[in-house]
Protein backbone atom coordinates (compact mmCIF):
# COMPACT_ATOMS: atom_id res chain seq x y z
CA UNK A 1 0.00 0.00 0.00
CA UNK A 2 1.35 3.34 -1.00
CA UNK A 3 1.76 5.87 1.77
CA UNK A 4 -0.06 9.13 1.38
CA UNK A 5 2.12 12.11 0.57
CA UNK A 6 2.66 14.35 3.54
CA UNK A 7 0.94 17.69 3.31
CA UNK A 8 3.23 20.66 3.44
CA UNK A 9 2.85 22.82 6.55
CA UNK A 10 1.26 26.19 5.94
CA UNK A 11 3.88 28.88 5.52
CA UNK A 12 4.35 31.08 8.53
CA UNK A 13 3.58 34.75 8.06
CA UNK A 14 6.66 36.88 7.70
CA UNK A 15 7.51 38.70 10.92
CA UNK A 16 7.07 42.47 10.83
CA UNK A 17 10.21 44.34 9.96
CA UNK A 18 11.86 46.89 12.21
CA UNK A 19 10.43 49.78 10.22
CA UNK A 20 6.87 48.57 10.67
CA UNK A 21 7.35 48.04 14.41
CA UNK A 22 8.91 51.49 14.70
CA UNK A 23 5.98 53.13 12.90
CA UNK A 24 3.46 51.42 15.18
CA UNK A 25 5.46 52.37 18.27
CA UNK A 26 5.74 56.04 17.26
CA UNK A 27 2.01 56.28 16.56
CA UNK A 28 1.16 54.53 19.82
CA UNK A 29 3.32 56.86 21.93
CA UNK A 30 1.57 59.91 20.45
CA UNK A 31 -1.86 58.33 20.81
CA UNK A 32 -1.37 57.28 24.43
CA UNK A 33 0.09 60.64 25.47
CA UNK A 34 -2.97 62.44 24.06
CA UNK A 35 -5.33 59.99 25.76
CA UNK A 36 -3.68 60.80 29.08
CA UNK A 37 -3.94 64.50 28.20
CA UNK A 38 -0.21 64.93 28.93
CA UNK A 39 1.82 67.72 27.37
CA UNK A 40 5.23 66.84 25.96
CA UNK A 41 6.73 68.44 29.07
CA UNK A 42 4.64 66.24 31.37
CA UNK A 43 5.53 63.17 29.33
CA UNK A 44 9.19 64.12 29.51
CA UNK A 45 9.02 64.51 33.29
CA UNK A 46 7.27 61.14 33.68
CA UNK A 47 9.63 59.21 31.42
CA UNK A 48 12.97 60.99 31.68
CA UNK A 49 13.08 61.32 27.88
CA UNK A 50 13.71 64.79 26.47
CA UNK A 51 10.87 66.74 24.89
CA UNK A 52 12.76 67.02 21.59
CA UNK A 53 13.25 63.24 21.45
CA UNK A 54 9.59 62.59 22.27
CA UNK A 55 8.54 65.08 19.59
CA UNK A 56 10.73 63.34 16.99
CA UNK A 57 9.36 59.93 18.03
CA UNK A 58 5.74 61.05 17.73
CA UNK A 59 6.37 62.58 14.30
CA UNK A 60 8.07 59.40 13.11
CA UNK A 61 11.43 61.11 12.66
CA UNK A 62 13.23 58.90 15.19
CA UNK A 63 12.84 55.31 16.37
CA UNK A 64 13.53 55.04 20.11
CA UNK A 65 16.26 52.76 21.38
CA UNK A 66 15.27 49.84 23.59
CA UNK A 67 16.25 51.82 26.70
CA UNK A 68 14.17 54.84 25.66
CA UNK A 69 11.18 52.66 24.75
CA UNK A 70 11.46 50.97 28.15
CA UNK A 71 11.37 54.33 29.96
CA UNK A 72 8.32 55.39 27.95
CA UNK A 73 6.56 52.11 28.75
CA UNK A 74 7.27 52.60 32.47
CA UNK A 75 5.78 56.11 32.29
CA UNK A 76 2.58 54.60 30.87
CA UNK A 77 2.61 51.91 33.55
CA UNK A 78 2.87 48.98 31.15
CA UNK A 79 5.47 46.36 30.17
CA UNK A 80 7.63 47.11 27.14
CA UNK A 81 6.21 44.15 25.19
CA UNK A 82 2.73 45.67 25.41
CA UNK A 83 3.92 49.04 24.13
CA UNK A 84 5.51 47.53 21.00
CA UNK A 85 2.77 44.94 20.45
CA UNK A 86 1.68 44.80 16.80
CA UNK A 87 -2.07 45.24 16.11
CA UNK A 88 -2.33 41.76 14.54
CA UNK A 89 -0.97 40.10 17.67
CA UNK A 90 -2.91 42.18 20.21
CA UNK A 91 -4.89 40.30 22.82
CA UNK A 92 -8.57 39.79 22.03
CA UNK A 93 -9.64 40.10 25.67
CA UNK A 94 -8.37 43.03 27.72
CA UNK A 95 -9.74 43.28 31.25
CA UNK A 96 -9.49 46.55 33.15
CA UNK A 97 -9.77 45.88 36.87
CA UNK A 98 -11.48 48.41 39.10
CA UNK A 99 -8.46 48.57 41.43
CA UNK A 100 -5.82 48.90 38.68
CA UNK A 101 -4.23 52.27 39.41
CA UNK A 102 -2.71 52.43 35.93
CA UNK A 103 -6.13 53.49 34.64
CA UNK A 104 -6.80 56.07 37.37
CA UNK A 105 -5.90 59.42 35.77
CA UNK A 106 -6.99 61.50 38.74
CA UNK A 107 -8.06 60.59 42.25
CA UNK A 108 -8.74 63.14 44.96
CA UNK A 109 -11.59 64.15 47.25
CA UNK A 110 -13.34 66.29 44.63
CA UNK A 111 -12.75 64.36 41.40
CA UNK A 112 -11.87 60.83 40.30
CA UNK A 113 -11.34 59.85 36.65
CA UNK A 114 -10.83 56.30 35.45
CA UNK A 115 -10.49 55.16 31.85
CA UNK A 116 -12.61 52.18 30.82
CA UNK A 117 -10.83 51.67 27.48
CA UNK A 118 -7.34 50.13 26.98
CA UNK A 119 -4.54 52.71 26.98
CA UNK A 120 -2.64 50.86 24.24
CA UNK A 121 -5.55 50.68 21.82
CA UNK A 122 -5.20 53.00 18.84
CA UNK A 123 -8.64 54.43 18.24
CA UNK A 124 -10.68 57.59 17.85
CA UNK A 125 -12.96 56.84 20.84
CA UNK A 126 -12.27 56.88 24.60
CA UNK A 127 -14.50 55.78 27.48
CA UNK A 128 -14.27 57.20 31.03
CA UNK A 129 -15.89 56.93 34.44
CA UNK A 130 -15.97 60.20 36.39
CA UNK A 131 -16.89 60.65 40.05
CA UNK A 132 -17.38 64.18 41.40
CA UNK A 133 -17.65 64.79 45.14
CA UNK A 134 -20.06 67.41 46.56
CA UNK A 135 -19.01 70.77 45.15
CA UNK A 136 -16.54 69.07 42.82
CA UNK A 137 -15.99 70.19 39.24
CA UNK A 138 -14.00 69.09 36.21
CA UNK A 139 -12.89 71.95 33.96
CA UNK A 140 -11.18 71.39 30.63
CA UNK A 141 -9.53 73.58 28.01
CA UNK A 142 -10.55 73.07 24.39
CA UNK A 143 -9.47 69.72 22.90
CA UNK A 144 -8.44 69.11 19.29
CA UNK A 145 -10.72 70.53 16.57
CA UNK A 146 -13.74 68.32 15.96
CA UNK A 147 -13.61 66.55 19.34
CA UNK A 148 -17.02 65.79 20.84
CA UNK A 149 -18.11 64.18 24.10
CA UNK A 150 -21.14 62.17 25.17
CA UNK A 151 -21.94 62.28 28.89
CA UNK A 152 -24.41 60.09 30.79
CA UNK A 153 -25.28 60.70 34.44
CA UNK A 154 -25.64 57.57 36.54
CA UNK A 155 -26.00 59.25 39.95
CA UNK A 156 -26.53 62.81 41.08
CA UNK A 157 -27.21 66.17 39.45
CA UNK A 158 -24.62 68.09 37.42
CA UNK A 159 -24.29 71.15 35.22
CA UNK A 160 -22.53 70.76 31.88
CA UNK A 161 -21.09 73.88 30.24
CA UNK A 162 -19.61 73.92 26.73
CA UNK A 163 -18.57 77.31 25.45
CA UNK A 164 -21.47 79.71 26.09
CA UNK A 165 -24.10 76.98 26.53
CA UNK A 166 -25.05 74.96 29.61
CA UNK A 167 -27.53 72.31 30.72
CA UNK A 168 -28.54 70.73 34.02
CA UNK A 169 -28.60 66.93 34.05
CA UNK A 170 -30.09 64.39 36.45
CA UNK A 171 -29.59 60.64 36.86
CA UNK A 172 -30.35 58.86 33.57
CA UNK A 173 -29.86 61.99 31.42
CA UNK A 174 -27.34 62.13 28.55
CA UNK A 175 -25.87 65.01 26.59
CA UNK A 176 -23.73 65.27 23.43
CA UNK A 177 -21.62 68.42 23.10
CA UNK A 178 -18.55 69.94 21.41
CA UNK A 179 -15.31 69.53 23.36
CA UNK A 180 -13.15 71.72 21.12
CA UNK A 181 -14.24 74.66 23.29
CA UNK A 182 -13.72 75.22 27.01
CA UNK A 183 -16.06 72.89 28.89
CA UNK A 184 -16.82 71.85 32.46
CA UNK A 185 -18.90 69.49 34.59
CA UNK A 186 -20.02 70.65 38.04
CA UNK A 187 -21.69 68.58 40.76
CA UNK A 188 -24.76 70.51 41.96
CA UNK A 189 -25.81 68.01 44.64
CA UNK A 190 -24.78 67.22 48.20
CA UNK A 191 -23.73 63.63 47.36
CA UNK A 192 -21.25 62.13 44.92
CA UNK A 193 -22.16 62.29 41.23
CA UNK A 194 -21.11 59.40 38.96
CA UNK A 195 -20.86 59.94 35.21
CA UNK A 196 -19.84 58.00 32.12
CA UNK A 197 -18.14 59.88 29.30
CA UNK A 198 -17.34 58.92 25.71
CA UNK A 199 -14.84 61.12 23.81
CA UNK A 200 -14.71 61.01 20.01
CA UNK A 201 -11.92 62.56 17.94
CA UNK A 202 -12.32 63.82 14.39
CA UNK A 203 -10.43 61.94 11.65
CA UNK A 204 -9.77 65.16 9.77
Amino acid sequence: MKSKPRSKPAPRPAPPDAGEIGSVLCARVADMRKKRRWTLAEMSAASGVSRSMLNDIERGKANPTLAVAHRIALAFGMPLVELIEMPATARRLEVIRADDRTYHFRSDRRCKIRTLSPLSLQKDVEFYEIALGPGGALRRAAHFHGTRELLTVQLGTVRLCAGEESAELNAGDSIHYPADVEHSIENLGTAEAVLYQVVTYSRE
